[in-house]
């Protein structure tokens, strides 16, 4: 089930919603809760609810267990890490592996045939939150099951994040209140992420589709560049759209959800960029990756070794497949000689280290959406020779559309532009008087509609990180 699709928009949110009207107190509230995140996921994939499941089952125990633990206490951590870490290889990266063998050696080791479960990566990493901070001391264990199964199952961040810690989220598991305040804030959230996604993200995915679909022989500069460029706001539009109705929904229910998205494409550096970029997971392997490692305390070199494998993972997690540890270490390279020099180097021009920032990022998506590295060489090598590119047997009316032009505009002035502009001087002014104002609620109104329409009247388009 996708919070984009009638079902969702017509039946399963306005149920919960009213329901947790009627029951208040936040006990009863959890049950209904965890229901509805449970339903939710079988929606989606119900072959893996027990998956699920067991994943919850697994991690209360361990996490009881750990609790009261004593000379083996880091032995039930190690425990707790291979049981989650080997579901989620198992299900995620055991054919990747075994393809990558296949490959090397010639042999001919049979595939699994379990795919991926819906959001695996999102839940147990939040698994692993849990258990690492309560190894920590960082909180007491939660004793309760339906609490905890709440806290991993909660089904607005459950397909596709924000990954929320479990200490971001203990105190509201207990006491939390919904408000006329909180459900205007939240609703008003999830229509601009509903927004974000149907009308911006799945009309640019209509050329994108075609561009990357086409052979790369006959396509020339112009296309790699629009290709590349839409599938760049096409991205972030899908997953921030994502995240804007997540927190939304959470907060009509009285939860806050952590951010995860801070404007990344007005970066200056790439360092910037994943400062802004994914928060919750930058987070995660920063806390429980970064710093394990000894992050930048250990000399220069160890922490450009660090850096290395902590990009090299994050490309890992998010596919099972060379480009995505391809596109991880290229990020990780740039980390690593921004910290060298090159940032001192960016900071005096504000200009040109946005454009900067804006070429290795744009570049690095492209090999995050092929499914071939060569097919992604071919395409770059059209972006940065594009003199040299020129022909194409697909005519560019083919590829664009009115629509896809003008939700390309919007997306360029929305993605940070805008709200910079808004910001200065007495801009700052109206910025402040629209929020929570009669224009903003007939703008968003517009927006439901328009979303409305446009859902009705186009195939279903599910979100991208879902698959992740």
């Amino acid at each position: 089930m996708s919070f984009s699709s009638f079902v969702f928009l017509w039946i399963f949110m306005p149920v919960v919603l009213l329901l947790c009207v009627l029951i208040r107190p936040p006990k009863y509230q959890n049950i209904l809760l965890l229901i509805a995140s449970l339903l939710f996921y079988a929606w989606g994939d119900p072959q893996y609810i027990v998956l699920l499941l067991l994943s919850i089952l697994m991690n209360w125990a361990l996490g009881l267990w750990l609790s009261r633990a004593g000379a083996e206490k880091k032995l039930v951590l190690i425990l707790a890490l291979v049981g989650n870490l080997g579901l989620l290889g198992y299900y995620k990266y055991a054919n990747f592996a075994i393809n990558t063998v296949n490959h090397i050696l010639h042999t001919s080791i049979p595939m699994t045939t379990f795919g991926m479960p819906l959001g695996i990566s999102f839940f147990t990493f939040s698994a692993l939150t849990y258990i690492i901070d309560l190894y920590r001391g960082r909180f007491p264990v939660q004793k309760s099951p339906l609490k905890f199964a709440l806290f991993l199952s909660f089904f607005p961040r459950l397909v596709s994040g924000p990954i929320a810690r479990y200490s971001e989220m203990e105190a509201q598991l207990t006491e939390r209140v919904m408000t006329k305040d909180g459900f205007a804030e939240g609703f008003r959230r999830f229509i601009y992420g509903l927004g974000k996604k149907v009308i911006i993200a799945n009309v640019l995915a209509k050329p994108v589709d075609v561009i990357f679909a086409m052979d790369v022989t006959n396509m020339n500069g112009a296309q790699a560049w629009i290709g590349a460029a839409f599938y760049t706001l096409e991205l972030y539009y899908d997953f921030s759209g994502y995240t804007d109705m997540a927190i939304g929904i959470g907060r009509m229910m009285g939860f806050d959800i952590p951010e995860n998205f801070n404007y990344p494409y007005i970066s200056k550096s790439i360092t910037e960029f994943w400062r802004r970029w994914h928060i919750t997971l930058g987070t995660w392997f920063r806390e429980y990756l970064y710093i394990p490692l000894g992050g930048n305390r250990r000399g220069k070199i160890r922490t450009y070794v660090n850096l290395f494998v902590v990009f090299a993972v994050t490309g890992l997690w998010h596919g099972a497949s060379w480009n995505f540890v391809g596109w991880g270490i290229y990020h990780g390279f740039f980390m690593i000689i921004e910290r060298m020099g090159l940032k001192k180097v960016l900071d005096r021009s504000k200009v040109l280290s946005h454009i900067y920032a804006v070429l290795i990022f744009t570049i690095g998506w492209v090999f995050f959406r092929v499914g071939s590295v060569r097919f992604g060489f071919a395409m770059v090598l059209r972006m940065l020779l594009p003199w040299k590119y020129t022909i194409s047997g697909v005519h560019m009316g083919q590829i664009l559309t009115t629509q896809s032009v003008i939700a390309g505009v919007l997306a360029v002035l929305g993605c940070g532009l805008l709200q910079s502009v808004m910001q200065c001087g007495r801009c700052r002014k109206l910025t402040a008087d629209w929020k929570n104002s009669m224009p903003e609620a007939v703008f968003c109104l517009c927006v439901l509609l328009c979303s409305i329409v446009m859902m009705a009247s186009n195939t279903y388009n599910p979100f991208i990180y879902a698959k992740f």
